[in-house]
């Protein structure tokens, strides 16, 4: 489902027949009242085949169960009794793949809230109760049918994240991967890390995963990126984590076809709720190609002189269309003997860092010659760590003893 503000993530997709994962339901349907259960089990069990169920229990408990479960192909949703559906439905849209295709059920009966959730969020379709079966059979099963006419509508496109170090060293890779890491596997948001240098990039290292030629051919050979050449390229190193990586012989160029990087980004939003790219700062048609559809772009530092220079000129890009706020800012490793202090960096940007992140020799290289992400580690950079997904991903975060009570409660933009 899209946000009601990101006009971006509205739009139906293009219109082609996506691979289904094997272990996805079919459908889940979640409803409040024994009638309408019945109604639903009656119509469309038999119609969609196993795996396909109706449980009980309004759009909250949909979004509790999901957030531990694998997401259906699609899902049929209550929001009967909730005194907020439209920020509930956002709540869910966060849990679930962006491909998944909604279907909301109700008391209202007016046409305002039926456009809200149909135009604003991206929900196929709205019943009001009472259920009958011509209404759920007319209505609903036409998008539940494999193969049916139904629109194809990605009703969430994921949200793209590119984290760059300004110069090389400055530990960008760390903080992309530690920040992929998070929004996979604590904040339970389907994530995929995408590493943008395919020669000697370190991202899959970090989190100890393999990496493939996949990302070459989807580079090289877009006409062959589907949804299912995204489910076996992406290397899993979670539940909700996956990698998309490459370690190319450094003599050998890959020969980029115009609009490929586009094409696979878009084709990871489809699947993914976050897409973290490790982006390189060099100024190739891939990177600009990535970064002209980045809904938000992190830039690192460390303190030094040539750091700030860079900063300013990398902050100074133009933001993309789908950008909507300036880039952030992240000094690392402050503190480090030999460099510049905070103050004096101050002085250089003209202004403070968005983010400041200290020096920790001993914590994030440790981690990193493990494979294991650092942001596990209580701890000043766990710190650090939730407040950058509180600026670029808006997720809500609780019981972290480094975060204020109150923080990470704005919704997804």
């Amino acid at each position: 489902m899209a946000g009601v503000d990101s006009p971006d993530r509205m739009a139906p997709a293009a219109a082609q027949a996506s691979a289904p994962s094997s272990d996805r339901a079919p459908l889940v349907a979640f409803v409040t009242d024994a009638g309408s259960d019945a109604v639903l089990r009656e119509t469309l069990l038999a119609e969609l085949g196993e795996g396909s169920e109706v449980r009980r229990g309004d759009v909250v408990v949909a979004t509790k169960s999901l957030k531990r479960s694998s997401t259906p192909q699609a899902l049929i949703v209550d929001v009967s009794g909730v005194d907020q559906p439209l920020t509930a439905l956002e709540e869910l849209a966060l849990v679930v793949e962006p491909d998944v295709r909604v279907l909301v059920i109700g008391e209202r009966q007016d046409a305002a809230f039926y456009r809200q959730l149909t135009r604003g969020l991206g929900v196929l379709e709205y019943l009001f109760k009472p259920l009958t079966q011509e209404m759920v059979a007319r209505h609903l099963l036409p998008y539940l049918r494999q193969g049916g006419t139904q629109r194809d509508m990605h009703l969430r496109g994921g949200r793209v994240i590119t984290v760059t170090g300004v110069r090389g060293g400055v530990g960008a890779t760390t903080l992309a991967a530690n920040l992929a890491w998070h929004l996979g596997e604590e904040a339970r948001r389907h994530t995929v890390l995408f590493d943008g240098d395919l020669h000697s990039g370190a991202a899959a290292l970090l989190l100890g995963a393999r990496t493939s030629n996949g990302l070459r051919a989807a580079l090289e050979h877009p006409e062959r990126v589907d949804e299912l050449f995204i489910e076996r390229t992406a290397q899993p190193c979670g539940e909700r984590l996956h990698v998309l990586a490459a370690e190319e012989k450094l003599l050998e160029p890959v020969q980029a076809q115009p609009g490929a990087a586009a094409r696979l980004m878009t084709m990871l939003r489809r699947r993914y709720n976050f897409v973290v790219v490790d982006l390189p700062a060099r100024s190739t048609p891939i990177a600009r190609e990535i970064l002209n559809m980045a809904h938000q772009r992190v830039l690192v530092t460390d303190a030094t002189l040539a750091g700030a220079r860079e900063m300013l000129r990398y902050a100074a890009i133009p933001n993309a269309p789908t950008q909507s706020r300036r880039a952030f800012t992240v000094l690392n490793r402050a503190s480090q003997p030999g460099l510049l202090t905070a103050a004096q960096m101050k002085e250089a940007l003209g202004e403070d860092p968005d983010l400041i992140v200290p020096w920790l020799p001993k914590l994030v290289p440790a981690a990193a010659d493990l494979g294991e992400a650092a942001g596990t580690r209580r701890g000043p950079f766990r710190t650090a760590l939730l407040r950058l997904v509180q600026e670029v991903a808006s997720i809500r975060t609780e019981g972290e003893e480094e975060v204020k009570k109150g923080l990470f409660k704005r919704w997804f933009r």
